[in-house]
C-alpha cells in the first residue's frame, strides 16, 4: 500500500482536470436518445453509436442558439469538451453547438416553422388583408444603405410621384436582424395614417435572409392591421415573412409596382376620357346646331 491515500472527490477531480486540459473541444457525431428538456432550460441526453453511448449536458445558454428543435431518434453532430460529473463519477460531454447531420440546420429550423405555422392556419388566404387601391403613405422597412431602398424608390418615384415614403431603418442580416426587425414594425404600427407597409432586402444565402425566418417577426406581421407586402430576395428566395405576409413580392422593386398605380397609365386613361368627352361634346353640339338651323 502506497503512502498517498486520496479521497474519492481528489480522484475524481484529477480525472476531471486531466479530461478538460487533455482532450479539448473537439466535434462527435452520434444519435440522440433519452433527451430531456428541463425546467432550468439546460438539455440532457445521450449520444450513442452502435458500440457505444456518450452523456451529453448542453446549456441554456447555449441551446438557446441551436436553430432546430432537436428530438430523440436525429442525428446530430456536436461540438463541446468532454468533463466530468463528479458527483456521479461518470464522464460527459458539454455541448455547446449542435447541428442536424445531413441537412443543414437553418434549412430543418425553417422547414419546423413553416410547418408549424402551416398546421396553425397562419397561412391561409382568408386571413390575409387586401391591399389598398391607392398607398398615399407608404412605411418601408430596409436598410437605409442598401440596394433595396434605392429599388424600391425609384419604381415608386417614377410610377406614382405623389406617394409618400418613410423609411423605417432596420438591420437585416446577421443575429440583431430580427430584433430590428420587430423593433421597426413596432415603430411603423405607430405611425399616423400609415396605409401600407414593405418590409425587404436584396438577395442573399440562406444565413443572409435569415433574419426574416423569426417566429416572434412572423407572429407580428400576423397581428398587424395595416397590409404588409413581403420583399425578400429574389423571385427563387422564399422565407417564412413570405408566407405570413399579405402579399410577397418576388424582389424589392416588384413590391413598388403592386403598391402603387402607374400614374403614367392613368394620364393615358384620362386622356382617352377627355377625347372621347370631345368627340361627344362636338357630335352633341353638332346635332344640336342642326336643330336650330331647321328651326
Amino acid at each position: 500500500m502506497t503512502d498517498t491515500i486520496l479521497s474519492v472527490s481528489q480522484v475524481t477531480t484529477m480525472v476531471k482536470n486531466l479530461l478538460e486540459i487533455e482532450l479539448p473541444s473537439l466535434w462527435v457525431g452520434g444519435e440522440i436518445s433519452n433527451l430531456t428538456r428541463h425546467s432550468s432550460g439546460h438539455w440532457y441526453f445521450t449520444l450513442k453509436d452502435k458500440r457505444a453511448q456518450l452523456k451529453c449536458a448542453m446549456f441554456k445558454s447555449r441551446n438557446n442558439r441551436v436553430k432546430f428543435v432537436p428530438q430523440s431518434g436525429q442525428s446530430v453532430l456536436v461540438q463541446g469538451s468532454l468533463s466530468l460529473y463528479e458527483a456521479q463519477g461518470s464522464f460527459q460531454l458539454i455541448v455547446d453547438n449542435m447541428q442536424p447531420e445531413g441537412d443543414g440546420a437553418l434549412q430543418l429550423a425553417y422547414e419546423q416553422l413553416k410547418q408549424k405555422l402551416l398546421k396553425e392556419g397562419l397561412f391561409d388566404q382568408s386571413r390575409k388583408q387586401v391591399l389598398p387601391r391607392i398607398a398615399n403613405k407608404i412605411g418601408i422597412i430596409t436598410s437605409p444603405t442598401g440596394a433595396a431602398i434605392a429599388d424600391i424608390l425609384s419604381v415608386l418615384n417614377r410610377r406614382y410621384p405623389l406617394a409618400h415614403a418613410i423609411i423605417i431603418p432596420a438591420i437585416v442580416q446577421g443575429s440583431e436582424a430580427p430584433k430590428s426587425l420587430q423593433r421597426a414594425l413596432a415603430l411603423a404600427q405607430r405611425i399616423d395614417d400609415l396605409d401600407l407597409i414593405i418590409i425587404g432586402r436584396g438577395g442573399g444565402s440562406i444565413e443572409d435572409l435569415w433574419g426574416f425566418n423569426d417566429e416572434t417577426l412572423a407572429r407580428q406581421v400576423i397581428a398587424c392591421k395595416i397590409p404588409i407586402i413581403s420583399a425578400v430576395g429574389h423571385e427563387t428566395d422564399h422565407t417564412i415573412l413570405d408566407y405570413v405576409a399579405d402579399v410577397r413580392a418576388p424582389t424589392p422593386s416588384a413590391s413598388a409596382e403592386l403598391a402603387v398605380p402607374d400614374a403614367r397609365e392613368w394620364q393615358q386613361q384620362f386622356d382617352d376620357q377627355l377625347e372621347r368627352l370631345f368627340r361627344s361634346t362636338t357630335q352633341y353640339l353638332s346635332q344640336k346646331c342642326k336643330q336650330v338651323e331647321q328651326l
